[in-house]
Order: C-alpha cells, then sequence, then structure tokens
C-alpha cells in the first residue's frame, strides 16, 4: 500500500530529518531513503519532499549546498545543530506518543459508560 503526503502530515519534518541523520544527501536521495526505509510505503512525489527540505532549511534545522556531479546541479542538504536536538525531541516525543497509543489499544478493555 502507499501512503501519500496526506497520511504524514504531521511527521513529514521528523522523517525528512532522520533520512540526514547519516549524512548529507541531495533531495532525490532522501526521498529515495524514505521510499526504501518503509519497503515502499512512503513513496513521496518530489512535490512534497523538496518544498519540505526548504521549509526545513529556511528555519536553519538543515543546511544545503550546491555541487555540480556529471554536470548537473544538484543541492546537498545536511543537518543543522538544532536539526540534531529537533530530531531527538521529535524521536523521545514519539517514542511517548507510540508507547501510550500502543498502552491503548493492546492493553485491557476499556471499562463500560453509561
Amino acid at each position: 500500500m502507499k501512503s501519500d503526503a496526506q497520511a504524514l502530515k504531521g511527521h513529514l519534518d521528523v522523517l525528512l530529518l532522520a533520512a540526514l541523520e547519516d549524512g548529507p544527501r541531495h533531495g532525490y536521495a532522501v526521498k529515495e531513503a524514505l521510499r526504501e526505509g518503509s519497503a515502499g510505503r512512503f513513496d513521496l512525489p518530489t512535490g512534497t519532499v523538496y518544498p519540505a527540505l526548504h521549509r526545513l532549511e529556511s528555519i536553519g534545522l538543515i543546511s544545503g549546498s550546491w555541487s555540480v556531479t556529471g554536470g548537473r546541479r544538484r543541492r546537498a542538504y545536511r543537518l543543522t545543530e538544532a536539526g540534531q536536538r529537533r530530531l531527538a525531541g521529535d524521536r523521545a516525543n514519539w517514542r511517548e506518543f507510540a508507547a501510550t497509543v500502543t498502552t491503548l489499544l493492546e492493553g485491557p478493555p476499556w471499562p463500560a459508560t453509561g
């Protein structure tokens, strides 16, 4: 099942930051890292990924630099210190949220109301 950008709303930033954690990547490589890392579930259009990368750059969570590879200009992005801090905080928040939801969904039945 393919997921669209709407399904990731609110989570796209942290996923993009995580895709850059291991080092700089150009935009298409970020898109492919999300697709491959999710076994194809998050196959996002470039029209979703690039504007999000530009927004993250404009708020200082990533930085970009231009290079020329094979005669083509490419912009590679990397996490800034602020981006690393944000990723760590978002990961902690996600773990707490996921644990809480798991407890609610897999725990004992909810008490009857009425």
